[in-house]
């Protein structure tokens, strides 16, 4: 049974080989590289695949998705009525925590400011908020955002989070729901998103939602870090919400056009970090494994894990 590999900017070399290991009796082709017959693929590996590919699979029995998001695949008004899986690894999440909690700590640790006085060659201490008076807040509590918030709450951080639907976990103040975003905001310092993107959360980081966090914490001011879709927030807002002392820093994952352009202002903005979509890149051959067990389970008539509900999003 042949599988299709769609890529995107990622090179394709680096699936074909754990495939070509792993499952040497199963036929892998590439999209718009390999000569293959449409009816004959019943698998499809993809990340940001061309639209309409995947509607020309007539016999496509799931449809896999290659990173954490599912919203590059649910974009194609052509998508096929197939299976869709997202991937759910404990690599992808680890890495995912370890960035997000690396974000939390250098904007508690007042790294920006020792940047800054290491270039002036300047010695002094500066002031420094202890963890328990930090009000760090996770948006999203899937898989990704439950382990994220259960590790900064460990480090003892006054931790909140926010979902779509109720949510328990220990440790964390749980708000959920329009009728508790507002509280949310209002008690956090760190804002951290780890959400999907949908319609309903596209633009979501606009000034009015900025606007809603306090200026009065232990820090001095607000914190954002996306690592969940650059459509997510308003980079405008972003920039201006910076420029007036709303946000007091910023770690950006993600953007509104990847790569980031040339010209963005964020390149240069002294209360910016910038990353290249890197806070959780897919192994490969961690992930191959995984998705060959889910083709495995659908050959023996059981549906793909981590199945997508497409009228959410996620």
């Amino acid at each position: 049974m042949t599988i299709l590999l769609s890529t995107g900017i990622w090179p394709v070399e680096d699936w074909q080989r754990p495939l070509a290991k792993l499952a040497p009796g199963r036929r892998v082709v590439v999209a718009g590289r390999d000569d293959y017959d449409p009816a004959e693929v019943r698998y499809a590996l993809a990340w940001k695949p061309p639209e309409g590919l995947l509607a020309g699979l007539p016999n496509l029995a799931a449809i896999f998705s290659l990173g954490a998001g599912v919203d590059h695949i649910l974009g194609d008004p052509t998508l096929p009525d197939v299976p869709l899986a997202r991937i759910v690894d404990p690599d992808l999440t680890m890495r995912m925590t370890e960035w997000v909690v690396l974000q939390v700590l250098f904007h508690h640790r007042q790294t920006f400011g020792y940047m800054r006085q290491q270039r002036e060659r300047h010695w002094d201490e500066i002031r420094q908020p202890a963890a328990k008076d930090v009000r760090v807040g996770v948006m999203g509590l899937g898989v990704l955002g439950r382990d994220a918030v259960e590790v900064i709450a460990r480090l003892g951080f006054d931790t909140a989070g926010w979902s779509r639907s109720a949510q328990e976990i220990p440790g964390v103040a749980c708000f959920h729901g329009e009728a508790g975003f507002d509280a949310f905001l209002a008690r956090t310092d760190i804002l951290v998103s780890l959400l999907p993107l949908t319609p309903e959360t596209q633009g979501l980081i606009d000034r009015r939602l900025l606007s809603k966090l306090p200026r009065d914490g232990a820090l001095g001011g607000a914190v954002l870090i996306n690592a969940g879709r650059g459509g997510q927030q308003v980079e405008a807002d972003v920039l201006a919400a910076l420029e007036d002392g709303t946000l007091i820093g910023a770690s950006l994952d993600v953007f509104e056009t990847e790569p980031l352009p040339a010209d963005s202002p964020f390149w240069s903005h002294p209360k910016v970090l910038v990353y290249p979509h890197v806070a959780a890149v897919s192994d490969a051959n961690a992930l191959t494994r995984l998705i060959l067990r889910q083709i495995e389970r659908v050959e023996a008539g059981l549906p793909p894990e981590h199945l997508v509900d497409r009228a959410r999003g996620y």
